[in-house]
């Protein structure tokens, strides 16, 4: 069903009882199993012509978009795991990186930190708070920060802006549902993949499983469909048939 949003989910009130799934178009879907694998979005900067130039410099994946910045300057907001990664792939690539963090010190792993310090053409930059992405009307041409103990304004003049501050999980709809949430909003899975509600399953980015990637999510998707099943074959025949 193409071009159809859930906004709401209502449990069963017995075990193998039906699971409703509300949709903004006023229908429901019923089945006494759900996979939940609604994902997760990137996180935004939220500044000044990060949205009008998406696509035109302004990126949110370097392993996908990296080599179209290759021999060019890049900037990579962002100083965890994910900006510190990110920047130390871009290097290799691009003819230079700044790495622009909003903290006093970069929160990645010291190894992860380590190896972004011995790279020749990255120049890092903490206690920083970027202001707007500008451009030319048609690609990003350059990014200004203002310095967080100074005030002081700086411009930095690039082709492209990494935006590397994390993802949100796609599960505000499930906040009154009574599937447990991660203080971030991921779903709460168990090893099977089982959310805190019986018959009730999650895969993907939208939960806490970590590493976001493909592979990673098709696996646990994989994962979630045999534990749904495993769940249904082993209803007592009694509540299957009332579920029914």
């Amino acid at each position: 069903m193409n071009l159809q949003k859930a906004v709401g989910l209502v449990p069963a009130k017995t075990l193998g009882g039906l699971h409703e799934i509300k949709l903004e178009n006023g229908a429901s879907l019923k089945a006494r199993t759900l996979i939940l694998s609604t994902g997760a979005r990137w996180r935004n900067v939220n500044v000044p012509g990060e949205a009008e130039y998406k696509n035109k410099g302004v990126a949110y994946c370097p392993h996908c978009d990296g080599p179209l910045f290759k021999g060019k300057r890049v900037a990579v907001i962002g100083g965890g795991n994910s900006g510190v990664e990110a920047a130390i792939d871009l290097a290799g690539i691009v003819a230079h990186v700044t790495l622009i963090e909003f903290d006093s010190q970069l929160r990645a792993d010291a190894v992860l930190q380590r190896k972004l310090a011995s790279l020749p053409n990255v120049k890092i930059v903490t206690s920083a708070m970027t202001t707007e992405i500008h451009g030319d009307g048609s690609k990003v041409n350059g990014l200004t920060y203002k310095d967080r103990n100074s005030d002081a304004v700086h411009r930095v003049d690039l082709e492209g802006v990494f935006v590397q501050i994390g993802l949100v999980p796609n599960t505000e709809w499930l906040k009154d549902s009574g599937v447990a949430l991660s203080p971030r909003g991921e779903i709460e899975v168990d090893y099977r993949g089982e959310t805190t509600i019986p018959g009730v399953f999650a895969a993907g980015d939208a939960t806490v499983t970590p590493y976001k990637q493909i592979i990673i999510a098709m696996g646990e998707g994989a994962k979630a469909s045999l534990s749904a099943f495993d769940y249904l074959i082993r209803l007592p025949a009694a509540e299957e048939a009332e579920a029914a």
